[in-house]
C-alpha cells in the first residue's frame, strides 16, 4: 500500500521490519530519543505510522499519528539529518493534514520542547498556535525535565 509521492518519494505505513531503522533515525535527530518499544507498540497498536523512503529506499522520515474522537494527535515526526532544510518537513506537514483530515479529524495536536526552536518555527509557519505547556513533559539533562509547549491545528 505504498504511496509515491514528488520529487521521488514513496510512502507507505510502518510495519514491524521498519521499527529499528525509524529508532536509528529518532537517535539521530533527538537528544532525548523516543525508545524502540514506543515505536514497536505503536505500530502494534494500530496508529497511523508512516515512513517516507528516497528513490533509493533510504528511510528520509517517518510520522505517527492518534485519533481520538475528533482530534489527531502527532506523536513524532522527524526528517533524516541530510534531508532537513530542504522542504520535506512541509510536505510531511502536508501529508499528517491530509492523513487527519481524511479520518474526520477537526484538529491536530502536538507537544514541542521549548528549546527545540526549528521545530517550533516549523509549526508556527504551519499555522499551529499554542494553547498550553505541560510542565515537566520532557526529559532533560542529567535528572532534569523540560516543559511542552501544546500547539494545536484547526483543520
Amino acid at each position: 500500500m505504498s504511496e509515491v509521492l514528488e520529487h521521488g518519494l514513496t510512502a507507505a505505513p510502518m510495519t514491524d521490519a521498519d521499527v529499528d531503522e525509524v529508532w536509528a533515525l529518532e537517535c539521530s535527530v533527538f537528544p532525548y530519543p523516543w525508545s524502540r518499544k514506543n515505536f514497536a507498540d505503536s505500530v502494534a497498536s494500530g496508529y497511523d505510522c508512516w515512513t517516507v523512503r528516497d528513490a533509493g529506499g533510504g528511510l528520509a522520515g517517518y510520522y505517527l499519528l492518534m485519533y481520538a474522537v475528533d482530534e489527531a494527535h502527532l506523536l513524532d515526526v522527524a526528517v533524516a539529518a541530510p534531508l532537513q532544510r530542504q522542504g520535506l518537513g512541509r510536505r510531511l506537514m502536508d501529508r499528517i493534514s491530509a492523513r487527519a483530515r481524511a479520518q474526520g479529524m477537526t484538529s491536530i495536536l502536538l507537544e514541542v520542547r521549548p528549546s527545540n526552536e526549528r521545530a517550533l518555527a516549523v509549526y508556527r509557519r504551519y499555522g499551529y498556535g499554542e494553547i498550553g505547556r505541560r510542565k515537566g513533559y520532557y526529559p532533560a539533562g542529567p535528572g532534569g525535565r523540560e516543559d511542552a509547549i501544546v500547539m494545536r491545528l484547526e483543520l
